[in-house]
């Protein structure tokens, strides 16, 4: 978080279409917000592969999950209302 905004971690892969495509679609809901999105390739990070392999694309505010394989748009805006 070098900016010192909050950050959506997201848990990709470099061949993953579905990464793209969720980073894609998550970047104006980020950008509304104010928040960076930081994507982890899980290929290079094994405790991140064991952990989340058939789940990836996943979305992260820090430790919780908000949506994974699709973006939960509502799911990720309610976690930057608040609610």
């Amino acid at each position: 978080m070098p900016d010192g905004r909050r950050t959506f971690t997201v848990l990709s892969r470099e061949w993953c279409h579905l990464c793209h495509d969720l980073v894609a679609a998550l970047e104006p809901i980020a950008q509304e917000y104010g928040w960076a999105i930081d994507v982890v390739d899980v290929d290079q990070h094994p405790e991140l592969e064991a952990r989340w392999d058939e789940l990836v694309p996943v979305v992260l505010a820090g430790e919780t999950e908000l949506c994974h394989y699709h973006l939960d748009e509502a799911a990720v805006r309610a976690h930057c209302s608040g609610g």
